[in-house]
C-alpha cells in the first residue's frame, strides 16, 4: 500500500564487481625470484678460507744428481724441551740458530717432530720461527700407531 504524497527512496550502493583498482602489491613472485637469485649466488660463488699453500710430492722418483741433502731434526719433547741436531736449545737462541742455518747453507731442509703428549702450542712456535727465518723446507714427522 502506498500513502498518498510519500515517496519511496532506495539507496544504491555503488559496489564495482570483478577486479578493481589493486590497492596492494602482491610481492610472492618477487620474493620467488630475489630467493632463486640467492641459491644461485650461495652454489656460484667459492668458498672462502684461509688457504694453505703447499708443495705436494709427485709419484714419480727423482735420481739423485749428488750427495743426499742434509737435514736438521728439530725435535721437542713432553716436558718442552727442543733438541736441534741432538743439541738442546732454549726457545729463545732457535730462531738466530735458523737465521744462521739459513745463512751458511742457502735454504736449509729441516724436520720437526713431536709425539702425540707434547703441547701443540711449542710446535706452532717452532714453526713460526721457522717462517721469520725464511725456512721455507720444512717438514712434520709423525710417529706411527703402536
Amino acid at each position: 500500500m502506498r500513502h498518498p504524497g510519500r515517496r519511496r527512496f532506495t539507496i544504491r550502493k555503488n559496489v564495482k564487481e570483478g577486479h578493481g583498482a589493486m590497492h596492494e602489491l602482491n610481492i610472492t613472485p618477487l620474493l620467488d625470484l630475489v630467493f632463486v637469485l640467492l641459491v644461485i649466488f650461495i652454489i656460484t660463488t667459492p668458498q672462502m678460507a684461509n688457504d694453505l699453500e703447499m708443495n705436494l710430492p709427485s709419484g714419480q722418483q727423482k735420481k739423485p744428481n749428488g750427495p743426499p741433502p742434509k737435514i736438521h731434526r728439530v725435535v721437542i719433547d713432553p716436558q718442552g724441551g727442543i733438541r736441534l741436531n741432538q743439541q738442546a736449545v732454549a726457545m729463545a737462541d732457535l730462531k738466530g740458530l735458523f737465521v744462521g742455518l739459513r745463512k751458511t747453507e742457502g735454504d736449509p731442509s729441516v724436520v720437526v717432530s713431536g709425539g702425540s703428549e707434547v703441547d701443540y702450542e711449542r710446535v706452532i712456535g717452532v714453526l713460526d720461527l721457522l717462517q721469520q727465518a725464511d725456512i721455507t723446507k720444512v717438514g712434520l714427522a709423525t710417529e706411527t700407531a703402536r
